[in-house]
C-alpha cells in the first residue's frame, strides 16, 4: 500500500535521471548559456527575479488587476531568459518536482480545454492569464530554493499584510463607506462597517489576511531573536484582528481551518521532546480549548453569532440565497459539458453562464474553487487540480516530518504553507476570491515554498526514513 501511495504521490520518481535524459531539456536549457557566463547582470539572476516577486507581492494590493499583470509579464520572461541561459552543469541548477509535472499537466488540460471551447476567443485570453500565475509559480520554486532569498520573501509579505491589516483597523474605528451591498439589507448587521482595507472588498480582504495570519503565528517560533518575535506576536494580532473584522464568514471559516491546523503540525513538531502526558493531551487540550472560545464568541458576542448562524440560514440568507441560484446554474453548466468543460477563465464564463442563469442572479464565477474548476477544465481538470494538490500536500509532510528530525526551523514555513492553503481552500469552497490576482499569487507562492523543498524519496527507502538533512 505504501509503495502504492508513493507512486501516486511521485515521490519516488526519477526525475533527476529523466531530466539528464531529456532532448527537449538538453536542447533548450542551457541554450544561451555562453552569454550568461559573460553579462555581469545575469551573474545576478536569482537577485533580480527575486526583485521582480517583491514588486508582484508588494504591489498586489494597491494596484490594478492590470499592473499586476504586466508585472506578471516581466516575470516570466525573466524565468524564460534564467531557464535558457541556466548552467545545467551547476549542482544548483533549477530543479523540477512532481508538482511542477503537475502543473504542467494541469495545463495541458486548460489549452486542450481551450481548444474545445464553445467560445475559443474568450478562453484562449484566459488561457494566457492562466499561463502567467503557473509561470510565476515556476519562477518562485526557483527563487524559494535559496533561504536568504526565502526568508525575504516571507518577510516582504508579512510587512505588506500589516500595513494591510493597520489599515483595515482604522476603518474599523474611524468607519468606512461600504462599496456594495456585503450584508443583508435585513440582517441586524447591515449597518456594522466591514473593513476592506486597500482591497476594496471584505471577503477578498480576508483571502489576503489567511496566509498572513498564519504565517506570523509560525514566525513566532520561526524567527530567533525575542526582537522578531515580539513583531511577529503583533503581527499575528493585528491580521487576526483585520481578518475577523471584515465579517467574512468564508475568510472566518479559512481562518479557523488554517488555524488549527497551523497549531496540530506544531505540536506534532515538538512531539519529539515532549512529556509522555504532554505529547498525548497537548493537541486535545489546546483544540479543546480554542473550540471553547469560539463557542463562547458565538454565544456572547451579537455579530459574531449573527454572522455565524447565517451560515445555517440557507436560503433566507440573501447571500446564502445567491450562492444556491448561482450553483444552481453551474450543475446545469457541468452537466452540459463534463469532460472538458467550457475552457478556462471568467471571459469564458461570462459567455457561457447567462444562457443558464437565474433571473436577476447574474455572477462573474461559480463561487466555488472546486465547482469553479469543474465547470472551466471539467471533471478531467478537477481530478487533475485535485491530484496537484493531494501531490503538493504529500511532497510538504515529507519534508516536515525530515526537517523535523534536524530539528530545522525551515519546518515552521512549511507548517505555515500546509495550514495556508488549507484555509484558501475552505474559504475557496464557498467564494470566488481565489481567482483574484491577490489572493492567486499568494496561493502559487505557497505551492512554490513546498516545492522548493522538494527532495526525492529514494526508492528503498520509506518517508519516514527519509534524508534528516537541513536545506540550509
Amino acid at each position: 500500500m505504501n509503495l502504492v501511495w508513493q507512486q501516486f504521490t511521485l515521490s519516488t520518481l526519477p526525475l533527476k535521471e529523466y531530466l539528464a535524459t531529456s532532448y527537449l531539456r538538453r536542447s533548450l536549457v542551457g541554450l544561451l548559456r555562453s552569454w550568461r557566463q559573460t553579462s555581469v547582470l545575469m551573474q545576478w539572476g536569482d537577485a533580480i527575479a527575486a526583485a521582480l516577486l517583491s514588486l508582484v507581492y508588494a504591489l498586489a494590493p494597491f494596484v490594478s488587476s492590470a499592473l499586476v499583470g504586466l508585472l506578471l509579464v516581466a516575470c516570466v520572461a525573466f524565468w524564460l531568459l534564467l531557464t535558457l541561459s541556466d548552467d545545467t552543469t551547476l549542482a544548483n541548477a533549477s530543479s523540477v518536482s512532481p508538482i511542477h509535472l503537475l502543473v504542467l499537466l494541469y495545463w495541458g488540460i486548460a489549452a486542450v480545454a481551450t481548444a474545445l471551447s464553445p467560445v475559443k476567443k474568450a478562453a484562449l485570453t484566459d488561457l494566457g492569464t492562466l499561463t502567467l500565475y503557473l509561470l510565476l509559480f515556476a519562477l518562485c520554486a526557483r527563487v524559494l530554493r535559496s533561504p536568504r532569498l526565502r526568508s525575504w520573501m516571507i518577510a516582504l509579505y508579512l510587512h505588506i499584510s500589516l500595513i494591510v491589516s493597520i489599515y483595515g483597523l482604522r476603518q474599523w474605528f474611524f468607519g468606512a463607506t461600504a462599496l456594495a451591498t456585503w450584508v443583508d439589507p435585513e440582517s441586524p448587521l447591515s449597518k456594522t462597517t466591514r473593513v476592506y482595507s486597500y482591497l476594496g472588498n471584505p471577503n477578498l480582504l480576508a483571502g489576503y489576511l489567511v496566509p498572513a495570519v498564519v504565517f506570523s503565528f509560525v514566525a513566532i517560533f520561526a524567527w530567533q531573536t525575542w526582537m522578531r518575535k515580539a513583531l511577529a506576536t503583533t503581527m499575528f494580532i493585528v491580521n487576526s484582528a483585520c481578518l475577523i473584522l471584515t465579517f467574512s464568514r468564508g475568510g472566518w471559516i479559512g481562518l479557523v481551518v488554517a488555524v488549527v491546523t497551523a497549531m496540530a503540525l506544531i505540536i506534532y513538531w515538538w512531539s519529539l521532546s515532549m512529556p509522555p502526558f504532554w505529547r498525548t493531551w497537548s493537541l486535545p487540550i489546546i483544540m479543546g480549548g480554542l473550540i471553547g472560545v469560539l463557542v463562547l464568541a458565538v454565544i456572547f458576542v451579537e455579530p459574531v453569532n449573527i454572522r455565524v448562524l447565517s451560515i445555517f440560514a440557507d436560503r433566507k440568507d440573501s447571500s446564502n440565497n445567491f450562492r444556491r441560484n448561482v450553483w444552481d446554474a453551474v450543475f446545469e453548466m457541468i452537466r452540459d459539458r463534463p469532460i472538458l468543460g467550457i475552457g478556462p477563465g471568467h471571459n469564458s464564463f461570462n459567455k457561457v453562464y447567462p444562457l443558464y442563469q437565474r433571473p436577476r442572479y447574474t455572477a462573474l464565477s461559480a463561487y466555488s474553487i472546486l465547482l469553479e474548476v469543474a465547470v472551466e477544465t471539467g471533471f478531467v481538470g478537477l481530478a487533475c487540480f485535485l491530484w496537484l494538490v493531494i501531490v503538493t500536500f504529500n511532497a510538504a509532510v515529507l519534508q516536515v516530518q525530515r526537517l523535523r528530525q534536524s530539528r530545522n526551523v525551515e519546518g515552521f514555513w512549511l507548517i505555515g504553507a500546509i495550514a495556508t492553503l488549507l484555509g484558501m481552500l475552505a474559504h475557496g469552497t464557498v467564494d470566488t476570491i481565489w481567482f483574484r490576482p491577490e489572493v492567486n499569487t499568494l496561493w502559487w507562492l505557497m505551492v512554490a515554498l513546498i516545492a522548493s523543498y522538494w527532495k526525492p524519496v529514494p526508492n528503498h527507502q520509506t518517508p519516514e526514513i527519509n534524508s534528516p538533512e537541513p536545506t540550509s
